[in-house]
């Protein structure tokens, strides 16, 4: 007999806002995670943008097979309805990226011939195991994005970067003309 795997951890904290603000540049602002949703601001200079993509994998054992099968009448499968979400977000000030985050989830559930769930059920479902999922990861990050907001913005804020915050910038496209390519403490 196989056991069922354990739940994932869910959060480690209630949900809270991010310790800053930000304004979404891209996306709906009733389809964000929650802890961005808490964080939301007209007037910061931070941006949000974030995005979701559903695709969905149905699977349907054939008539025939569950039409002479004696199990179908007592509630065997018939199929799996199944949902992968992948969401993206973004968090900028200006041309600086300050994190970026992406999280994919596939969330699949059986029906029968007397219970089956909807499209929608398990689309729902999708949607908020990814955003819990982006969630967590922000709350293990925040520590460093508090620490890249408040020298966000700031003039030559770049200079007195420690090597933590400074790795924000790491692996991003060259800096457009007219800005330093890096800032002073990376070199």
């Amino acid at each position: 007999m196989q056991q069922p795997a354990a739940a994932p951890a869910v959060a480690e904290a209630p949900v809270h806002p991010l310790p800053f603000k930000g304004r979404l540049a891209e996306g709906d602002a009733s389809a964000v995670p929650p802890a961005v949703a808490m964080s939301l601001s007209s007037t910061s200079s931070v941006t949000f943008s974030y995005r979701e993509e559903l695709t969905h994998d149905d699977y349907h054992i054939p008539l025939i097979v569950t039409a002479l099968d004696p199990v179908t009448y007592v509630g065997a499968p018939l199929g799996d309805l199944g949902v992968t979400a992948f969401a993206s977000l973004s968090i900028t000030d200006g041309d600086r990226v300050l994190g970026d985050y992406t999280a994919k989830v596939h969330i699949s559930k059986s029906y029968t011939l007397y219970k089956e769930p909807t499209h929608k059920e398990v689309e729902e479902a999708a949607r908020a195991a990814v955003r819990e999922k982006i969630d967590q990861k922000l709350y293990r990050d925040q520590d460093r994005l508090a620490q890249a907001f408040a020298g966000a913005g700031q003039p030559g804020s770049s200079a007195g970067q420690t090597g933590t915050s400074a790795g924000i910038d790491a692996g991003q496209p060259e800096s457009p003309a007219g800005y330093p390519a890096a800032p002073a403490a990376d070199q």
